[in-house]
């Protein structure tokens, strides 16, 4: 990496060897710096971005790692979002205390981490991984978010045309995934175009932002894209999608209920748009993903996950069920009534 600025949309990382510490720890130093954290918070990052690579290259298997700004409530904060294959652990509480040792190591790393973090969560299986979230913020902690997404390119690029957003308009509680046509610069223009029309369109329900991101998108290639609303005191989700958008609500006990999207594809001819509701009791999450992502993925898998952040779903969803040949996007909200 170079010393250029990085996007909200963040770089990701393949952790093989050691080689990678120092790349990683230099561009989270000037991430904290871009975002104008201080010299002490630059430091807890440096240490946090040091422990995690280093737990990759020692103990995981096919280890990613994701470095972003994060934004909210007027402040500016950096994330790191660690994914692997690995053997996993029994009990990811006990491992991130400090003394605790699975290689024969002093067992620091992990209590390092949770030590100098604003925010930490995590989910680890043993057999399948592990998920390791955090983020440092310069000063208050903002309220944990109702929503968490991910989005990598596929093997070989280096921009992804997937992508996602999430609002709070006139108290509407909406999110979006895009998967523009194709793959690269122009898929990614067009995913970019979409995100920049949702942020910026009236308030108003799922099928009317639809319609505008269609006509804010015609001068692209085009995109599958889906916007939901989440209404929990209502105890309704609001849904309207174009193209292979996959929305499935998961209750509480883990069952799933597929959302429905129609044929099309925004910013090309006039498709049909039509917005349908579902029940969203308490406890639900949505998830909703593009086509990199295969549907046959069980939160019944998963013991214990779908009590963590929706960032650290949609990262366990994102590892098992995502595709290397195509881009990947998923995005994951919860019910807060």
């Amino acid at each position: 990496m170079n010393g250029d600025a990085v996007t909200d949309s963040g770089i990701w990382f393949r952790v093989e060897a050691s080689s990678a510490a120092s790349a990683v720890r230099r561009a989270a130093e000037r991430l904290g710096a871009q975002v104008e954290m201080d010299e002490a918070h630059i430091a807890d990052l440096a240490i946090v971005a040091a422990e995690l690579t280093s737990n990759l290259v020692k103990h995981a298997d096919e280890g990613a790692l994701l470095l972003r700004p994060v934004r909210r409530t007027g402040q500016a904060g950096v994330e790191l979002v660690a994914i692997d294959s690995g053997p996993g652990m029994v009990d990811l509480t006990t491992s991130s205390r400090d003394g605790h040792s699975t290689a024969g190591t002093l067992g620091i790393g992990l209590g390092a981490i949770v030590r100098q973090a604003s925010w930490f969560d995590g989910y680890s299986l043993p057999g399948r991984g592990t998920v390791i979230a955090v983020q440092i913020w310069p000063a208050k902690l903002p309220q944990p978010p109702w929503a968490g997404a991910l989005a990598r390119p596929l093997s070989g690029e280096t921009v992804s045309g997937d992508g996602y957003a999430v609002r709070v308009a006139d108290g509407r509680h909406q999110v979006l995934v895009s998967d523009g046509l194709g793959h690269g610069p122009l898929a990614a223009a067009a995913t970019e175009a979409a995100l920049a029309a949702f942020r910026n369109a009236p308030s108003g329900p799922p099928a009317a932002v639809v319609g505008h991101l269609h006509r804010g998108m015609s001068h692209t290639r085009g995109a599958a894209l889906a916007v939901a609303e989440l209404a929990p005191e209502a105890g309704v989700l609001r849904y309207a999608g174009l193209g292979n958008i996959t929305g499935v609500v998961v209750d509480g006990d883990g069952q799933r209920r597929g959302l429905v999207s129609l044929p099309g594809i925004a910013g090309h001819q006039r498709p049909a748009i039509r917005e349908y509701d579902y029940p969203f009791a308490p406890g639900a999450r949505l998830v909703m993903h593009s086509d990199g992502v295969v549907d046959r993925w069980r939160l019944t898998d998963y013991p214990g996950l779908a009590e963590k952040s929706p960032l650290v779903m949609a990262a366990t969803l994102l590892r098992d069920a995502g595709v290397r040949r195509d881009d990947a996007c998923v995005l994951v909200a919860r019910s807060w009534a």
